[in-house]
């Protein structure tokens, strides 16, 4: 599949695991079959608006989030987009944990 559908896919679990949920009761919530909820994540589906709707109301995030830096000027193949490289980091965290990181960016930044 295309690495935008692994780099989706990626958001989705990332998701998913910060809410300790299991591919089995997203599904549940989002009228999906469990099997495919495992395609999309390895990004093996290119799945249809519809379902990526469903999957993010079943997660609580707005499809905005889900998408947000995603387009290609944004890859994090590009080693020199520090920005994004610390957000695709971040973002696989608990919200604990973020706010956790947020605190020492601030520290670091003052130190600057």
């Amino acid at each position: 599949m295309s690495d935008l559908s692994v780099e989706i896919g990626k958001r989705i679990r990332n998701y998913r695991v910060q809410q300790k949920l299991s591919q089995e009761e997203l599904a549940e919530k989002c009228e999906l079959h469990p099997t495919y909820i495992g395609q999309v994540e390895r990004g093996e589906k290119n799945t249809t608006i519809e379902s990526i709707y469903k999957i993010t109301a079943g997660l609580s995030v707005s499809m905005s989030m889900l998408f947000e830096k995603i387009d290609s000027s944004d890859s994090i193949s590009n080693e020199n987009n520090y920005p994004f490289i610390a957000y695709d980091l971040v973002q696989t965290l608990s919200l604990d944990s973020q706010k956790k990181i947020i605190v020492i960016l601030k520290s670091i930044v003052d130190m600057i």
